[in-house]
C-alpha cells in the first residue's frame, strides 16, 4: 500500500471535503436542483365567539381583485404578496345578533410565510321591535304592496282606492278609484292588488275586489303612459269572474305572483258560519280554494290559461285550483329563498291557523270543514287521511284574539337578526308574533310586545321586502328595530 507522501493536517482535511463538496453541487452532482424561491404566501384567519351551527361572515379581500367570504376558521393559501382587508359582519343567532371585533383590519402577506388575523363574536342587546309611522288619515287601509324595484309605497284602501306614498309623502290624488264598482257591505271591497313581475316593461297589475253583486272580480289594469303615479282609467281587462252568492262574508281576498310567475288567488268559503255548501271541499267550485292562473298573455278572448302542474287540469275538478279546504285565507305570503307557501286561515269560533307547505306542491287539502286547527269540526271524530294539519294554532278567545291577520317572512336587510322569521298579528288582539318554521316543523314562538295600534287590518312588504302593518285607524306603520 502507497502512501502519500505527506500528511494533511486534520483541519486543512476538512475544508478540502467541504470544497469538494460544493463543487459537486455546483455541476449538477446526483440530479438535485435547488427550489426556486417561494412567489406566494398564506393567512390564517380565525373566528371565535360563535356557537356550534352559527356562521359567520367574513370577507377577505386583496390584491389581483381577490375576494372570499369567510364562515369559519380557515387557512388561505396560495395567496399574491401584498395587503389584505378583512371585513366582518354581524350574524343572526336566533333573534339575536353577533357582533364581530374588529369590523375591519388589514394584514400583510409576504412571499413564503403565513400571516394571521383574528375575529371575535360576541352577542349584542337583543333585537326589540316597534313600529314606525308612515302614513296617516287613510280609510281602513287593507293592503300595501310595491312594483319590483320601486321606491314607492301602493295603498290599498278597501272603499276602492290605491293611494301612493312617494319620497315619504302621501300623494293626494289617488293612483286608481273603482269606489263606483264596489261596496264595503259587509267583508267587501277592494281587497288587494298585485303588480305584475315585469311590471317596470308593461306596467300591468291586478286587482282583487267585490262587484256590487257581492261576486269576486280579478281584474288586469295597466299604469297610464303619461303618468307613473296615475293608472289608466280605461284599461280594465277581467280576468275571471266567482260568484258569491248569499252572504257578505268570507272573502279571502290576496292576489300574488308566486316564485313561477303565476297568478294566485285566495278565495274565501262563501260565507255564513260552517260553509253551509261545503264550497272548501267541492273541487267543482272556486270558494275555499287558492287557485293559479297564467296571466302572462291575457286578452279578451282568453283571459288566463291553466298552468301545467294544476292538480285539477286534466279531469274531476276546476283547472283553476291549486289548493283547497280554505275557510277564510288572511293572508298567504310566498317565501322565495325557503321555497315555502305559509296560509294564515280564519278559524269558525275555536282555532286560528298558519299552514305551511312546499311551493311546488300542489293539491293540498287544508282540511276546512272537517277540521278547524288540529281538531274535528263539529264531531268527536273525523277522516283526518290526506289533510293538511296547520303548522301552528292559536285559540280563539279574549287571551289571544279573534281572527288571524296573516304577515310574511322578514327577508329584509334592516333587521338581519329578524332573517327567516314569519310574522302574523290578529285582528282584534293585534300583536306582533313570529315564528321560525325548518325541517317541518314551527319553533321559537316570540311576542314582540306591540300594543295599542288599532285592529290589525293586514301586512305589506314593500320591493326593499320591509314589513309593515296596517291598521283600522287609518295609520299604516313600518315594522323597525326598537
Amino acid at each position: 500500500m502507497r502512501h502519500l507522501p505527506f500528511r494533511l493536517p486534520r483541519p486543512w482535511l476538512a475544508l478540502l471535503l467541504a470544497c469538494c463538496l460544493s463543487l459537486l453541487a455546483a455541476c449538477g452532482g446526483g440530479q438535485h436542483h435547488p427550489a426556486p424561491g417561494a412567489t406566494t404566501g398564506s393567512l390564517t384567519v380565525t373566528l371565535g365567539g360563535l356557537p356550534a351551527g352559527v356562521a359567520g361572515a367574513v370577507t377577505v379581500t386583496g390584491p389581483a381583485s381577490y375576494s372570499k367570504t369567510l364562515t369559519a376558521s380557515t387557512t388561505l393559501t396560495d395567496l399574491a404578496p401584498g395587503a389584505y382587508t378583512l371585513s366582518a359582519a354581524s350574524v343572526a343567532q336566533g333573534t339575536g345578533t353577533l357582533a364581530p371585533t374588529p369590523v375591519t383590519q388589514q394584514v400583510q402577506v409576504n412571499a413564503g410565510a403565513t400571516a394571521s388575523a383574528a375575529v371575535t363574536y360576541a352577542a349584542t342587546a337583543p333585537l326589540a321591535l316597534r313600529l314606525q309611522e308612515v302614513a296617516s288619515g287613510l280609510s281602513v287601509p287593507i293592503f300595501l304592496t310595491a312594483p319590483p324595484g320601486d321606491s314607492r309605497l301602493f295603498i290599498i284602501e278597501r272603499a276602492g282606492r290605491i293611494r301612493v306614498v312617494q319620497n315619504g309623502n302621501l300623494l293626494a290624488t289617488p293612483f286608481l278609484d273603482i269606489s263606483t264598482l264596489t261596496t264595503t257591505s259587509g267583508e267587501r271591497g277592494l281587497l288587494s292588488m298585485a303588480f305584475h313581475p315585469q311590471y317596470a316593461s308593461n306596467g300591468y297589475f291586478f286587482l282583487y275586489y267585490t262587484n256590487l253583486a257581492g261576486d269576486i272580480v280579478i281584474e288586469r289594469r295597466q299604469v297610464s303612459a303619461g303618468n307613473a303615479n296615475v293608472a289608466d282609467p280605461l284599461s280594465a281587462l277581467n280576468i275571471i269572474t266567482i260568484p258569491h252568492p248569499t252572504f257578505n262574508n268570507h272573502y279571502g281576498g290576496l292576489l300574488s305572483f308566486g316564485p313561477d310567475g303565476y297568478l294566485y288567488a285566495g278565495t274565501g268559503d262563501g260565507g255564513s258560519g260552517g260553509d253551509p255548501p261545503g264550497n272548501a271541499q267541492n273541487t267543482n267550485v272556486l270558494l275555499g280554494k287558492l287557485l293559479r292562473l297564467d296571466v302572462n298573455a291575457s286578452t279578451v278572448a282568453q283571459p288566463y290559461a291553466i298552468p301545467p302542474g294544476n292538480p285539477f287540469a286534466t279531469a274531476g275538478g276546476r283547472p283553476e285550483i291549486w289548493a283547497y279546504g280554505l275557510r277564510n285565507p288572511w293572508r298567504y305570503a310566498f317565501d322565495v329563498p325557503a321555497q315555502l307557501l305559509y296560509i294564515a286561515d280564519v278559524g269558525q269560533a275555536n282555532w286560528e291557523e298558519v299552514d305551511v307547505r312546499p311551493v311546488g306542491q300542489a293539491g293540498n287539502n287544508y282540511g276546512w270543514n272537517i277540521m278547524e286547527g288540529t281538531q274535528c269540526y263539529n264531531s268527536a271524530s273525523c277522516n283526518q287521511a290526506g289533510l293538511v294539519l296547520p303548522a301552528i294554532t292559536y285559540s280563539n278567545d279574549a287571551a289571544n284574539g279573534c281572527s288571524i291577520t296573516g304577515g310574511y317572512v322578514y327577508r329584509g336587510t334592516a333587521l338581519p337578526e329578524l332573517a327567516g322569521q314569519y310574522l302574523y298579528s290578529d285582528y282584534c288582539s293585534a300583536w306582533l308574533k313570529s315564528f321560525s318554521y325548518s325541517n317541518g316543523t314551527a319553533s321559537a314562538v316570540k311576542d314582540w310586545g306591540i300594543t295599542n295600534v288599532g285592529n290589525i287590518l293586514s301586512f305589506g312588504q314593500d320591493a326593499q321586502n320591509e314589513l309593515y302593518m296596517l291598521s283600522g285607524t287609518g295609520k299604516v306603520y313600518r315594522i323597525v328595530r326598537k
